[in-house]
């Protein structure tokens, strides 16, 4: 990875960033940042007060003025250097994200870092074109328009397993929008959102436009959603902890976006391509150690191609490379924290009461003892109505599931309280065409699972949440629509005021 920065020179003044400045928290308690391939300690922090997210507040808030005032080309000018920046940059951030995360550096270098850069070159672009319906005479005797402008105060949260692209996710349709912001990523994994905010500056942002403030979410995130000069907030996470964020915002009238759990089903129909589906199940069972919203989770297999999928996903499983994330031959590493891989275990140690389980569902020994991993873990035989069918795991398991007629396939598929997103795999484009309307969730692949693009919204139905992350559709949470509506008659007694006082003229 070349020349490593040190991470404890690089935060020596703090893990809260604001108004374009590092500083310390004031909470009176530290956090550490650990290396979860090694449980070796990365960075200790003094964790955000309450009065450190009114401070961050405030500083937006004085910022809000000039950079919502400014152009669209302005701001689009601003983010594009901030793309540069960030690309100038890649390296560290992909060592930085591999080093609090424990995810495999080809995996910070080829889908976290490059998928980073390119939301901030397309916010760049979005932001010259925040577009309203098209000036008309509507009532015939009026001229209406829509504006769409800035709300203020942004207070979002992101999660700890995609620290960089989540922080992007947040804080770039919000300023691209000429909003201000302070995100509060997980205490877990603060490295690169701080490093983002840092860019930002470089890349010659004012200050107080991008704030962050890393601190407890009972504590620092609570007061943050609360406090009545954010009126939007952005949320990432659970949905049990997404229901209590929901409650604060409620309270005080802001706006809400959520972007939940997720339970995916993964639908193969007996005419799939059975080696393209068995690949892409362990992709996208396995992607960032499982640790993903949308990963692929329920497995359901038509029957006459269930039997094979089982063994060809297993083999599949048993050729993936654990190791130290900085080999750029490991596949997997671990997960975020050995609190989360005991979580993991628990699930799998349930299931084999009622379930089998074909590969997997070890904690590995040797070299790997000392950090968070988990093999790569394959279950069979669950019911549908059980826990490691019906609950999010947040780990490197999939559980496959037999169906018969394609009714029951996609009625299996939609039985969970979640929604995010779903992949149907079949080489009939009708049948295939039927699980893209009849699945709810809102991301439906078609012999796919995972990839996101930049140009196309994410977010889900249900428990899942609501309200859209990226794309163009994102603006509608971040932006205010107003319709302007002039007078073209000029007339002094209207024909409509009869309706109120008087005769008809």
């Amino acid at each position: 990875m070349g020349n490593r920065f040190q991470v404890k020179d690089r935060f020596a003044d703090g893990a809260q960033y604001i108004d374009g400045q590092l500083r310390s928290g004031t909470f009176g308690q530290s956090h550490t940042v650990v290396n979860p391939a090694t449980g070796e300690e990365v960075l200790t922090y003094e964790l955000a007060s309450t009065a450190d997210v009114d401070e961050a507040v405030a500083a937006a808030k004085r910022a809000f003025p000039a950079w919502s005032a400014a152009t669209p080309g302005e701001r689009s000018d601003a983010l594009h250097r901030l793309a540069a920046v960030l690309a100038e940059q890649a390296e560290d951030f992909a060592y930085a994200e591999s080093l609090q995360c424990g995810k495999p550096i080809k995996l910070s270098t080829e889908f976290d870092v490059p998928g980073t850069i390119d939301n901030t070159a397309f916010f760049a672009g979005a932001a010259r074109h925040l577009q309203g319906q098209a000036a008309a005479e509507y009532s015939g005797d009026h001229t209406s328009y829509v504006r769409r402008e800035a709300i203020g105060v942004v207070g979002s949260i992101a999660p700890w397993n995609y620290p960089l692209q989540m922080a992007a996710w947040k804080i770039l349709p919000a300023i691209a929008a000429g909003n201000t912001i302070v995100l509060k990523p997980a205490e877990l994994t603060p490295l690169t959102s701080l490093m983002f905010a840092q860019a930002a500056k470089e890349a010659g942002l004012p200050d107080g436009v991008v704030n962050i403030v890393t601190g407890a979410g009972r504590d620092a995130g609570e007061h943050l959603v609360g406090h009545p000069d954010v009126v939007m907030t952005s949320f990432t996470g659970s949905t049990a902890v997404g229901k209590r964020v929901a409650e604060i915002a409620t309270a005080t009238v802001k706006r809400l976006h959520l972007e939940l759990g997720g339970k995916a089903p993964f639908l193969v129909f007996d005419d799939a391509d059975l080696e393209a589906a068995a690949h892409g199940a362990v992709a996208a069972s396995l992607i960032n150690t499982g640790q993903d919203c949308t990963a692929a989770t329920r497995a359901y297999v038509q029957r006459p191609l269930h039997d094979a999928f089982v063994a060809r996903v297993a083999e599949l499983m048993g050729t993936v490379r654990l190791g130290d994330p900085f080999d750029p031959a490991t596949d997997l590493g671990p997960l975020v924290s050995h609190a989360q891989r005991d979580r993991v275990a628990g699930f799998v140690e349930r299931a084999r009461g009622y379930a089998t389980v074909v590969t997997g569902g070890e904690i590995p020994g040797g070299e790997l003892a000392e950090g968070a991993y988990y093999r790569p873990t394959l279950v069979s035989g669950a019911a549908q109505n059980s826990e490691v069918v019906q609950s999010e795991i947040f780990g490197p398991v999939l559980v496959v599931l037999p169906f018969d007629t394609d009714d029951e396939g996609i009625e299996l598929a939609n039985d969970t309280p979640y929604g995010l997103a779903a992949s149907a795999w079949s080489r009939d484009v009708y049948r295939a065409g039927r699980a893209t309307r009849e699945i709810k969730a809102g991301c439906v692949w078609v012999n796919d699972h995972i990839p996101i693009i930049s140009e196309m919204p994410h977010g889900g139905y249900k428990a899942s949440g609501f309200g859209k992350d990226m794309s163009a559709y994102s603006f509608e949470e971040y932006t205010q629509v107003k319709h302007v509506m002039y007078d073209n008659t000029a007339v002094a007694a209207k024909d409509w005021h009869r309706t109120i006082f008087g005769d008809r003229i």
